[in-house]
């Protein structure tokens, strides 16, 4: 699901136009829409996938853990490759693995085939992703021409996950489950074609590649989330579920040691001395997981409670889209003299008001006052934050940790969303079995579960609200030297 992302990174300097920002941008954003909705795409047509291939309940849920794992865990490694061997080089590479790993998803004859296509469509996502906003300070200028090209680009990846939804129900009932991978191969191409006529390039930089650490996280991070996934499916004291956390402990402290030790670690550590830039990237992690249990358990409430068709489930989900898109656009243009920490407050109140009223949820609960009400909270919340927490992200930053820094934000919203939608899953499955235990309807257990998985999603809100009161202000002005930009954008 998605994210956005702040993957780019500010230099001290005024970053060279492209020929035409405007196209520019449309294909900067449009390839970040395609990768970001491929999080969610899926989501929807999950029922026809399990029948058509036969997945297990547990085994589903890795179409979507398979996509965002290799996604968030690569993207710091994708980052760095941008900053080595040139942003719309990496740019383009991505997209064609991307495009690659689409069409064998869509020609999937078994389980294990389609997993390994998720997997290496977040390869592909991973390498052009944290170069795809990057490039925004190749193509735009500092100041409030950049702060609005940052304000449709967060929109955009806001936005994506609503997006996927949308339309994974149309591809469905219109076509096949097939369609939601194939989609990407005509988009992706055309993007492709058009990249060397309006991206330019950016200057390499000298480094090399941390790919132990990288390994290790991805690894690691996979390893964790599979011993909550099966700890729900099975016990928390099963063998397999104490070694898959016992593995991530390992691969998660090695991947700490190597990050301290290695001369250029796609996670150097003084990324978090900014208070600011901490906070942010934990109030990301936070939210995102609350945000991917949302779209997920609520594509299953309006078909499994609600009866919905696949593509009035898709349709269900259109306002949020819209409204984390306009929010977005108003932050954007109001940070200039407000700064980023009343939008994150504000939007974080929101975020958590939504998950609070969602936790409400029943079997008699209806769509307006039941879901979209809560979703339109939510969304407004959640456009207010992403714009903020992109400033915060890439402002001030090195020019040597710009890969690095400017992927972090994204690796944030993905890891969380995994590893929260992994806690929620856990949570939901518990209560599941206890309502079934009961002998209660089917519709019953469901809805009563699933409002049980969003009282601790209302907890992950609360931590990411507690933590917009400590972070900084951050404030870009569009008039001061550039050279002051870094100095001046920190006010605490």
């Amino acid at each position: 699901m998605a994210t956005p992302a702040a993957q780019a990174a500010t230099s001290a300097r005024t970053a060279p136009r492209g020929h035409r920002p405007g196209l520019a941008l449309t294909v900067i954003a449009g390839s970040q829409l395609m990768i970001v909705l491929d999080a969610t795409i899926v989501n929807i047509a999950l029922p026809h996938i399990h029948t058509a291939l036969g997945f297990s309940y547990s085994g589903l849920s890795w179409v979507l853990n398979a996509y965002t794992l290799t996604f968030g865990g690569l993207l710091l490694l994708g980052g760095r490759a941008g900053d080595i061997l040139g942003r719309r080089r990496v740019f383009v590479a991505g997209i064609l693995l991307f495009i690659l790993a689409s069409f064998l998803g869509g020609i999937a004859q078994s389980s294990g085939w389609l997993l390994a296509a998720r997997a290496l469509q977040g390869v592909g996502g991973a390498i052009a992703s944290p170069t795809a906003l990057a490039l925004i300070t190749t193509n735009f200028t500092e100041g409030a021409e950049r702060n609005r090209a940052f304000g449709v680009f967060a929109g955009v990846s806001g936005a994506g996950a609503a997006i996927g939804l949308l339309l994974g129900g149309m591809l469905t009932s219109w076509l096949s489950w097939r369609w939601v991978f194939f989609v990407n191969v005509p988009i992706g191409l055309l993007l492709v074609a058009l990249v060397p006529l309006f991206i330019a390039e950016s200057d390499k930089q000298p480094g090399h590649f941390d790919i132990w650490g990288a390994l290790t996280s991805t690894v690691g991070m996979t390893a964790l989330v599979y011993g909550l996934i099966h700890a729900s499916e099975k016990s928390w004291g099963n063998v397999w579920t104490v070694a898959s956390f016992l593995v991530a402990v390992v691969l998660l402290t090695a991947f700490a040691l190597i990050e301290t030790r290695h001369e250029q670690p796609i996670v150097p550590l003084r990324l978090f001395s900014n208070r600011g830039r901490a906070s942010g990237y934990i109030i990301m992690l936070t939210l995102a997981g609350g945000m991917f249990g949302m779209f997920y358990f609520l594509t299953q409430f309006v078909q499994g409670v609600l009866n919905y068709s696949p593509l009035r489930a898709g349709l269900a989900f259109l306002p949020i889209s819209a409204l984390i898109g306009v929010s977005a656009q108003i932050s954007s243009r109001l940070m200039l003299r407000m700064g980023s920490k009343p939008f994150m407050i504000i939007g974080a109140i929101l975020a958590t008001t939504g998950f609070a009223l969602l936790a409400r949820l029943s079997a008699s609960s209806g769509y307006v006052g039941g879901l979209l009400i809560p979703m339109l909270i939510f969304g407004f919340g959640m456009g207010f934050l992403f714009v903020p927490l992109t400033m915060i992200a890439v402002t001030g930053v090195e020019p040597r940790d710009s890969g690095a820094a400017s992927a972090m934000l994204n690796v944030m919203q993905q890891v969380g969303g995994s590893v929260g939608l992994s806690v929620l899953v856990t949570v939901f499955a518990t209560a599941q079995r206890n309502n079934l235990a009961k002998h209660l309807a089917p519709q019953v257990a469901l809805s009563n579960a699933i409002s049980t998985a969003f009282e601790v999603a209302v907890v992950f809100g609360v931590i990411g609200l507690l933590l917009t009161f400590i972070s900084t202000n951050v404030r870009t002005n569009p008039s001061a030297p550039v050279e002051e930009q870094p100095a001046a954008a920190m006010a605490g």
